[in-house]
C-alpha cells in the first residue's frame, strides 16, 4: 500500500500565486520530501546534491518566489487559512476534512520510491506467499480505492 504522503492543497486557488506563503514540514526528511516534490512538480529546482535532506536553503531556482513556512506537519492543515498552500500528510490531510480528488493540487507521485512493505524474516515459508497473494489481489485494490479515495493507493 502507498499512502500519498504529500497532498499540496489550497483553500482558495489550484493556482499558486508569485511568493505565495508555502507551508512544509519542519523536520528535515519530511521537509526535503516535499521541496523533491515541488522540484518534480517544476515550481522549483534544487541543488543536485542536496537529496531527501533538502531544506529551503538547497533551492537554487524559484521561478514563482515562493515562500516557505517551516511548520509542525500536524499543524499544516490548520495553516491553510494562513497561507497560500500547504504541503500536508496524507493523515493530517484526512483527519482535518480534506480530500485528496477535491483538494490536491499536486501529489507525490505514485511511482515515488516510499511505499509500506510487507517484510518477513524467512520468505520461503508458505504462509508468506499465500499472504502477498491474498493482500495483492484486485479484490483488496477496489477495498483500498474505496475506503480511502484517492489517498491511499495500491502499491502493487
Amino acid at each position: 500500500m502507498r499512502k500519498i504522503f504529500w497532498l499540496v492543497a489550497c483553500r482558495s486557488s489550484t493556482h499558486l500565486k508569485e511568493g505565495a506563503k508555502f507551508g512544509i514540514p519542519n523536520d528535515p526528511t519530511n521537509g526535503g520530501r516535499v521541496l523533491l516534490v515541488l522540484q518534480d512538480k517544476g515550481l522549483i529546482k534544487l541543488k543536485p546534491e542536496a537529496g531527501l535532506k533538502a531544506t529551503p536553503l538547497d533551492v537554487i531556482d524559484n521561478p514563482k518566489k515562493l515562500k516557505f513556512v517551516e511548520l509542525d506537519a500536524a499543524q499544516l492543515p490548520r495553516s491553510l487559512d494562513d497561507l497560500d498552500a500547504s504541503a500536508v500528510n496524507t493523515n493530517y490531510a484526512l483527519s482535518a476534512g480534506l480530500n485528496p480528488a477535491r483538494d490536491a493540487i499536486a501529489q507525490e507521485a505514485a511511482k515515488s520510491p516510499y511505499v509500506n512493505l510487507i517484510a518477513v524474516r524467512e520468505q520461503d515459508k508458505p504462509w508468506v506467499a499465500k499472504l502477498v497473494k491474498a493482500y495483492q489481489s484486485e479484490k483488496i485494490r477496489k477495498f483500498i480505492q474505496t475506503e480511502f479515495k484517492g489517498a491511499v493507493l495500491a502499491g502493487f
